[in-house]
């Protein structure tokens, strides 16, 4: 058997995401290792993050309240 035609499986699942290639189900937030899809998260120093609730609770805006211009303060 020619060892050229023996793929990973995982290379068929290949993403493209934060300028580079990712194995599908290695495409996982960097704070709860949720699988995320390309496109559909966001990105904070080159690494992957959910957008709800991780990266809005690491990076987003801070204050307290249940919404509203008031209840935010920003840095």
């Amino acid at each position: 058997m020619d060892l050229n035609l023996v793929k990973c499986a995982k290379l068929a699942e290949r993403v493209t995401s934060l300028g580079k290639d990712w194995h599908k189900p290695c495409l996982k937030c960097e704070k709860c290792n949720k699988t995320l899809s390309a496109g559909s998260h966001a990105e904070h120093e080159g690494k992957p993050y959910c957008n709800n609730p991780c990266y809005s609770a690491l990076f987003g805006p801070k204050g307290f309240g249940r919404g509203g211009t008031e209840s935010h303060t920003f840095k």
